[in-house]
């Protein structure tokens, strides 16, 4: 079972007591991402994240990296649309340690201007290197293409632009805002006792006081287009899809099962359809992200160019066949099973668990335990399933992203038609 306390300047903690465990996972969240950014400083919560292991007013860079690294430990972070994680693994004995590198980068960072540009380029070193991978700059060209000028349609890493024109001054003031008390969720799982953990929690984050500024987000007006950007590559990427659900809609249990039935896995339906059996493409998946309020429903293929269309027709003719016909009672249990499985799975790790934890806490202000994900899919039904399908998968709605040689323009509209959609 997990805790929650909520520390007096108004961090929450959520913590789970695992006995058997050798180790603990520490994370930092905080509920600010690329979402959190306007047009001029794209990239400023990504950069503050690598900023926080450049310095403190007690540590070198340095120093922040070997110390927990010498006794077995690990420390890392991660910036995504909506939050950011600062998070620690280490053995029980040394999770003091990792208590105070994390509360020290979090709060005693020097945000050094030197520091800030020299990692300036490596950051631009780093979107080099993502625009050089068409499989993974697909999905950010999908986004933009679905959601053009919102927050949620711009690239985490921001733009090689506003990246080179970031200063202290703008990011200090972010980070005064956004890492803020209330954003702050501190969640650990592993081998502690509750009690001392929340005390040395309090002596090292609970004596900040950091107000900040509330957010201020809109939803994203959906647009249904078709674009393709023209690269020298081998492949052409594809993302075809759907505006999805936000991550606290009723139907999202169902979205889970639909797209791990479409895409989802080696028995999915695409994989087994046009991988296995057509062998059309080696990478071939579907996936649904969903955010505080949208979410987006894609399905992903790299393809040669002359397989282009026929990806497409595929792939719209298995989207109208769960619209039209839905999913088999075998399927469903299936998928049922699967997920079921993978979350069990990940109970055993203490990373996902403080990941569950943190997480679930940043984005919902409670805890969604994988016991509860079980048992609310488990009521999903096989109509549950076809109506949300219905509810998508709708011609209308369609974009397309292509990345690659350049290729025929497809009629998008008339390609659903003739797919039964």
């Amino acid at each position: 079972m997990y805790q929650k306390e909520i520390l007096e300047n108004g961090i929450r903690i959520v913590s789970e007591e695992i006995p058997f465990a050798n180790s603990v996972a520490l994370g930092v969240w905080v509920r600010t991402g690329s979402r959190n950014e306007d047009e001029d400083n794209q990239g400023v919560s990504h950069f503050l994240e690598h900023l926080l292991f450049k310095g403190t007013t007690r540590r070198t860079a340095r120093q922040i990296a070997e110390e927990l690294e010498a006794v077995g430990g690990v420390i890392n972070a991660f910036t995504t649309k909506e939050y950011t994680c600062f998070y620690s693994r280490v053995l029980a004995e040394h999770l003091d340690l990792a208590i105070d590198v994390l509360s020290d980068m979090f709060f005693n960072s020097l945000l050094a201007p030197e520091d800030i540009e020299k990692e300036k380029r490596v950051i631009l070193e780093e979107i080099k290197m993502y625009e050089d991978s068409p499989d993974e700059l697909i999905h950010d060209l999908f986004a933009r293409t679905i959601w053009p000028g919102h927050p949620l349609g711009r690239a985490i890493l921001g733009t090689y632009e506003t990246v080179a024109a970031l200063n202290r001054d703008l990011i200090y003031r972010y980070y005064q805002e956004q890492y803020n008390c209330a954003n702050i969720v501190l969640a650990a799982a592993g081998k502690f006792n509750t009690s001392e953990l929340i005390v040395k929690l309090e002596a090292s984050f609970g004596r900040q006081r950091r107000p900040g500024k509330a957010a201020q987000f809109h939803p994203p007006v959906n647009r249904a287009a078709t674009s393709m950007q023209v690269k020298d590559t081998e492949q052409v990427q594809i993302c075809l899809g759907v505006p999805g659900l936000a991550q606290d809609d009723p139907a999202i249990y169902a979205v889970q099962a639909l797209n791990n039935i479409l895409g989802g896995g080696l028995s999915s339906r695409l994989f087994q359809l046009i991988r296995e059996e057509r062998a059309l493409a080696y990478s071939v998946y579907s996936y649904h992200a969903g955010f505080g309020d949208s979410g987006l429903f894609t399905v992903y293929a790299g393809t040669s160019p002359d397989n282009y269309r026929q990806v497409v027709q595929l792939v719209l003719e298995e989207l109208a066949s769960l619209k039209n016909n839905g999913v088999t009672e075998e399927e469903l249990k299936r998928t049922k099973d699967q997920i079921r499985g993978n979350l069990l799975l990940g109970q055993e790790s203490v990373s996902q668990r403080m990941s569950r934890l943190g997480k679930t806490e940043v984005s919902f202000g409670r805890v969604i335990t994988a016991e509860e994900v079980i048992e609310r899919l488990n009521q999903v039904t096989r109509d549950d399933v076809q109506a949300l399908a219905q509810r998508l998968f709708r011609p209308e709605y369609l974009s397309l992203t292509a990345l690659g040689p350049e290729v025929e323009p497809l009629d998008l509209a008339a390609i659903a038609s003739s797919a039964g959609l």
